[in-house]
């Protein structure tokens, strides 16, 4: 689980010059959380027929734009021509799919499978793969995580990929909804999709 062969991703990609990119660019409790994020979604892509090193990458980048200001947000919006109602949602949304810009804009990685993974993992998608599904998983299970519920997540991750990302959905729009928060569309489109294949 550490033959980081992410090189064969994007040529000359080195893991060292980026973990100490993101370091200078994180706080120190954004960066520990990648690199476990990037730990998890590995091993459940070596569990799960995943790709190890793809999925590994965007686990490690999930979180890359985490701590951007909301104005460069805006401006990569704009400047990508995404899709405008983004404008009406905020980090929690755009750190993945707007971050997953930034991320081919300073990084030069173009991988899709990679990107998608970064851009699914806030939202979900109905046409997950088994990469997207082994970050938006270990996302929401790495070591440090601490809240109620959180062991039954884990277990879900034991029986299957698909009735842990069924779960997570259900547990995240039930905690949007208790908190009173605007629900990004896609996450419903996420939501009705995975809890109709009802693998829980």
């Amino acid at each position: 689980m550490t033959d980081f062969n992410y090189g064969s991703i994007k040529q000359g990609l080195d893991r060292d010059e980026l973990l100490s990119r993101m370091q200078d660019n994180l706080s120190d409790f954004r960066y520990g959380h990648c690199l476990r994020v990037e730990k998890v979604s590995r091993a459940l892509a070596a569990e799960y027929d995943g790709d190890v090193n793809r999925a590994g990458l965007a686990g490690l980048l999930h979180d890359y734009a985490k701590e951007r200001d909301d104005q460069e947000f805006i401006d990569t919006i704009k400047k990508h021509d995404l899709d405008p109602d983004l404008l009406n949602y905020n980090n929690a949304i755009w750190h993945g799919i707007v971050g997953a810009e930034i991320i081919k804009d300073e990084l030069g990685i173009y991988d899709e499978d990679v990107l998608n993974a970064i851009r699914r993992h806030t939202v979900g998608s109905t046409h997950m793969t088994q990469d997207d599904k082994c970050v938006f998983v270990a996302d929401f299970i790495e070591p440090n995580r601490d809240f109620p519920g959180i062991d039954e997540a884990r277990k879900y991750a034991e029986k299957s990929l698909d009735a842990a990302v069924e779960f997570e959905l259900k547990h995240s729009v039930q905690h949007l909804v208790d908190k009173n928060r605007t629900i990004y569309p896609a996450t419903f489109v996420s939501y009705n999709y995975w809890i109709a294949k009802g693998d829980l």
